[in-house]
């Protein structure tokens, strides 16, 4: 399967399209997706064969930042499933069972946002998911997370609530902290799922997904965690965001059903 935030980029669909044509997934979810854009990652994606899709529609008379939905498609028939209770922002959220397998997307707003609104978004999405409340049977969970600020190789995580000197920014606190700390890494470590990215590489590897315009740092803030699968691969596809075709890579990862 393979998650992309698109940037809620229009006139740029066909392109981004294309590029999705030439690394051929059974799911896909792509996170800010604009509600004038729908129409036409509709008929892209059937395109692909990615003819069952599911959209969280923004709310009609949304803000600017509350313009952005996530779409899931696939080539098997998908169920909707609700999202976590307690969403402020509930199109930033898809869910559906593809099969035998449960398919949750999560676009988290920014730190910056009023209302703490990524805390919120980050602590219901722990609550519904994290064990022993999470689903029963084989899942995954992907998306633009936007956390966390930094790993080491020594497998150290931090939010950006925190200096590197890990004391707290003015204006976070330590709810803030805990939040992204709770769905990175807090999921994979005892919420019972699985960052399908370091279970390939390990903290070795210092891959980005979202780099600033001058290249000389980013953060990995797309996500693939799995439960109840196993991970056969997991990589970035670079080349789309550093073609222009979003400010963020792809991620995509081979799962499949244990024995």
């Amino acid at each position: 399967m393979l998650s992309w935030n698109v940037a809620g980029r229009v006139r740029s669909v066909g392109e981004q399209a294309a590029a999705l044509a030439g690394r051929p997934a059974d799911v896909v979810a792509l996170q800010e997706v604009r509600a004038s854009a729908r129409a036409a990652w509709r008929d892209a994606l059937a395109g692909l064969g990615l003819v069952h899709q599911h959209y969280s529609e923004p709310p009609p008379a949304g803000t600017a930042e509350r313009r952005l939905g996530v779409l899931l498609a696939a080539r098997t028939p998908l169920e909707p499933l609700p999202g976590p209770a307690g969403l402020p922002w509930p199109e930033r959220y898809a869910a559906a069972r593809a099969g035998g397998l449960e398919v949750h997307a999560l676009h988290a707003p920014i730190s910056a946002k009023a209302e703490q609104v990524k805390v919120l978004t980050l602590e219901a999405v722990v609550a519904a998911l994290a064990r022993p409340a999470g689903p029963s049977g084989p899942a995954v969970l992907v998306g633009d997370f936007n956390t966390p600020a930094y790993e080491s190789r020594e497998g150290e995580v931090r939010s950006f609530a925190r200096t590197r000197a890990g004391t707290l920014r003015d204006g976070y606190d330590e709810r803030h902290d805990a939040a992204e700390l709770g769905i990175v890494p807090g999921l994979a470590r005892e919420g019972g799922w699985v960052d399908a990215f370091r279970a390939v590489h390990g903290y070795g590897a210092r891959d980005r997904s979202w780099m600033y315009a001058n290249l000389a740092f980013g953060y990995r803030l797309d996500h693939v965690l799995v439960r109840g699968v196993e991970v056969e691969a997991c990589a970035y596809v670079h080349a789309w965001r550093e073609a222009g075709l979003s400010d963020h890579s792809a991620v995509w990862a081979g799962v499949r059903f244990p024995a």
